[in-house]
């Protein structure tokens, strides 16, 4: 009986396996080619093969080394990081850049256990003051820094 030693290496190991094969079946209308002559999928090809090989190489230590055990996914953080990203998107429009970013930052800050609620205005005032100087006047990017413009 084959005994996993290493529950974290074969996750691992079938997740790379699954997006080198994802490469290869995305890929597979693509023209190949040769090494002299390549095509556009020649590259993506031969990527998604040595991200394959690495994942049986990670899987097959999960069954020869011990290792720690799988843990559970923390939620919390995963769920308040995306809902921030989304919150920026749906909000940033409505509010402009400097605000959203101060929402935002708020947003994800509450993803810590313990949250220093001081250093989190701090922090998103900075992050906000910097942002809008960058993307809006350093970058000229299309975005309204403020409410209402």
């Amino acid at each position: 009986m084959i005994r996993v030693k290493s529950p974290q290496d074969l996750g691992a190991g079938l997740v790379f396996i699954a997006i080198g094969a994802a490469g290869i079946f995305f890929g597979r209308e693509l023209t190949y080619g040769s090494a002299a002559r390549m095509g556009p999928g020649y590259f993506p090809t031969i990527l998604s093969y040595v991200i394959i090989a690495i994942g049986l190489i990670i899987a097959l230590r999960g069954f020869t080394l011990d290792g720690p055990s799988i843990e559970r996914i923390p939620l919390r953080p995963i769920s308040l990081v995306v809902i921030s990203i989304l919150a920026f998107g749906f909000m940033i429009e409505i509010i402009g850049l400097a605000l959203t970013t101060i929402l935002l930052t708020f947003i994800a800050s509450a993803a810590r256990k313990e949250v220093n609620w001081r250093e989190t205005a701090i922090l998103s005032i900075i992050l906000a003051v910097m942002c809008v100087v960058v993307f809006v006047y350093g970058l000229s990017q299309p975005m309204p820094a403020w409410w209402g413009r």
